[in-house]
């Protein structure tokens, strides 16, 4: 056997034993002796005094040298297992280690999540805190409403009540919290107790409409109603909405105008008040029954009418020959609810036609009914839809014809033997707002006021503008739990991500280089067949460089829109995807994985998809109808404009289709500039659109 040599500091060095050496390893001169082991053999076959070999053993190395002691080799042995122990116990502890390791990290990554879903609970629980104070609030005001109309409380002291409700929230929400269970008796009597604080602290605001989403929703006012109102609620006023009870279940279309669902489950504490009161109409006073709720935080009454219950249970909320009549009646019944109510609200907002009549009514009947402080916003989300009738109408709800038919008042310019309610009230309102998310006030004056130009341009200095807003807490990619990665202007990792995941979802070829385009099509949108063929000519020229499309409808596509059947069939490309019924969930993936939303107008009052498009990093792009070669938008240089107007306008209001590829394609660092810029900007309902209806309020308080 081959014998090799290890020295003391060799061995030292590869395993952890003391440099010491036992004493009994030692020799009779007190040198340590050298330890030797078998290079064939991982066992230590013994231990040999090599100081005690002659020279030729030693070269040779081919015979083993026997101990003279003959305890020896089993204090080897014993050593070698000593040895053999240890090594598995280091193995072991290393083993063990590893696990220990292993361990602290998963402990750690289940703090960090903890820590996340506490922190997420502790903002749910904040949002519900909110909520369930705004809701018993309102539970309160509505409750002082039916003290009102069933004689408990004059209009003097009611409105010493609200404002103290209005003043005192937080321990008006400790003290109330089990308010539907008491009696009117019993909330008057807590009231009471609480001391009036004069001090005023925001406005009342009090919105007179025929819509309001979620509970009804049937076009442009419904998102806007809901929207401003929790804005101006978390700005601190106070703000409630006066609806028709609409009594049929009509078709129902989530998202879209004429049709509806007066959804009652989305009415917190609703309650019919037990008393009639009595409204004028057609030269006598009709009975109506009240109902009281609250919705999405905001405090809502419900008119509904006895003797004329067919006006609001009918299959569509417009289109009828009796339109004008049925909302002139609401109208009229919502004053004469406020004034028996004794509310004395510092504005009455309404809306588009539907309300414009409360105009002229406030100002000939109803300012002296106490209402001497309150004062009229009139909000025109159409200025397109104006409902003309035979001016002897207007003595149905106590106007008098005469007065108002005259060309400064009523009386349509073009139709001048017709009386205009759009025009009465743009005359008879304090304030005017324009709802318009891409045009400036003078472009509105001159190129869109569909015959009211005069009108318009008489009463200019009342005359605002402001944009749409969108609920940001629904629709944040940074928050939005939809996606599969979350994302933001300072981190655009998580786009990728959702662009994969999407064409994954779709079917489509995954590649987060390739250009994906989205398109939210609805019976809403109106395009024309020119509309609709220019569509098809932009996916076809835009599918051959790899472009993906993705479509999804928003609505029914009904008879007028069979183009958009035919379209579906026209174009049968493999980057081409359509989804035909609305997504909630699929819309959101959309939004976050498409690089350009492409947009029937940039000014989308209902699903508020450019202003989405924009806080998602998707470049909103209209579609043309000049073939795609020319500006669907121009910037407009006018002074009385929006910032939304002005930043849309200036990126991508003026880029065609194909205009918007090559940006993408040879210069992309100005596009990406331009998405960072619009997901920094905050277009939602708390921003521009609140502060310029705050301004508006102010204003006309002060006249």
């Amino acid at each position: 056997m081959v014998v090799s040599t290890l020295t003391t500091t060799t061995f030292s060095s590869c395993f952890p034993f003391p440099k010491c050496i036992p004493a009994h390893l030692k020799s009779s001169g007190g040198h340590p002796r050298t330890l030797c082991c078998s290079s064939g053999d991982e066992d230590l076959n013994g231990l040999i005094n090599v100081s005690s070999m002659s020279e030729s053993e030693r070269r040779g190395g081919a015979q083993m040298v026997k101990s003279s002691d003959g305890e020896l080799p089993a204090k080897n042995s014993e050593i070698w297992q000593l040895f053999k122990e240890a090594r598995q116990n280091i193995l072991y502890l290393d083993k063990q280690r590893a696990l220990a390791i292993e361990e602290l990290n998963k402990a750690i990554s289940e703090k960090n999540s903890l820590l996340e879903k506490i922190e997420e609970l502790e903002l749910e629980k904040q949002a519900m805190d909110r909520k369930d104070q705004a809701s018993i609030c309102w539970q309160l005001l509505l409750r002082i409403d039916s003290m009102v109309l069933t004689g408990m409380i004059n209009s003097e002291e009611v409105s010493k009540m609200r404002r103290l409700v209005m003043d005192h929230k937080v321990s008006i929400v400790d003290a109330f919290t089990d308010i539907l269970q008491k009696k009117d008796a019993e909330v008057l009597a807590e009231l009471r107790q609480f001391s009036y604080r004069s001090k005023k602290n925001g406005f009342h605001i009090v919105h007179i409409c025929t819509e309001m989403a979620p509970i009804a929703s049937f076009g442009a006012v419904a998102s806007f109603v809901t929207g401003l109102s929790q804005a101006l609620q978390r700005k601190g006023h106070l703000v409630e909405v006066i609806l028709p009870k609409w009594i049929a279940k009509f078709k129902f279309n989530m998202l879209l105008s004429r049709y509806g669902s007066m959804n009652l489950n989305e009415v917190q504490g609703l309650r019919e008040i037990e008393v009639e009161y009595y409204s004028y109409f057609n030269g006598q006073l009709h009975g109506n029954k009240i109902w009281t709720g609250v919705v999405r935080g905001i405090g809502v009454t419900f008119i509904q009418p006895l003797y004329y219950s067919s006006f609001f249970n009918r299959e569509k909320a417009h289109g009828y020959s009796d339109d004008f009549e049925r909302f002139m009646y609401f109208s009229r019944a919502s004053l004469d609810y406020i004034v028996k109510s004794g509310k004395k609200p510092d504005v009455l907002h309404i809306h588009n036609w539907q309300t414009a009549l409360i105009g002229p009514l406030f100002w000939d009947i109803f300012v002296q009914q106490g209402l001497e402080g309150s004062r009229i916003l009139f909000s025109c989300h159409d200025i397109h839809a104006q409902s003309l009738v035979q001016p002897e109408k207007l003595a149905l709800c106590g106007l008098d014809p005469a007065r108002l038919h005259r060309p400064d008042r009523l009386q349509d310019s073009s139709n001048t033997h017709l009386a205009n309610p759009m025009k009465g009230g743009i005359v008879y309102s304090n304030k005017v707002v324009i709802m318009s998310s891409t045009h400036s006030k003078g472009r509105i004056i001159h190129s869109s006021s569909h015959g009211l130009e005069t009108t318009l341009n008489m009463h200019k200095e009342k005359l605002l503008v402001a944009p749409c807003g969108f609920d940001s807490s629904a629709w944040d990619p940074e928050k939005d739990k939809i996606l599969p990665e979350n994302y933001s202007a300072d981190d655009m990792k998580g786009k990728a991500v959702c662009k994969i995941a999407l064409q994954k979802k779709m079917g489509l070829a995954e590649n987060s280089s390739f250009i994906t385009v989205g398109c939210f099509l609805s019976d809403l949108s109106d395009l024309s067949d020119v509309d609709t063929e220019n569509l098809r000519a932009i996916v076809q020229n835009a599918t051959k460089m790899g472009v993906q499309f993705i479509f999804m409808m928003t609505g029914e596509v009904t008879s007028r829109h069979k183009g958009l059947e035919s379209l579906q069939v026209k174009i049968e490309d493999a980057n081409v995807r359509f989804i035909n019924r609305h997504d909630e969930t699929l819309s959101h993936l959309i939004f976050g994985g498409s690089d350009i939303i492409l947009c029937h107008s940039l000014h989308d009052p209902i699903l508020q998809v450019p202003l989405k498009a924009l806080r998602y990093g998707s470049a909103p792009i209209a579609i043309t109808t000049n073939n795609d070669n020319g500006f669907r938008h121009f910037p407009d240089h006018d002074n009385e404009t929006t910032k939304l107007a002005m930043f849309i306008n200036s990126t991508f209001g003026y880029l065609s289709f194909r205009q918007a590829l090559d940006e993408i394609n040879n210069n992309p660092s100005e596009w990406n500039h331009k998405v960072f810029d619009a997901m920094t900007k905050d277009f939602s309902w708390d921003a521009e659109c609140c502060d310029i209806h705050i301004s508006a309020y102010t204003a006309i308080k002060s006249l």
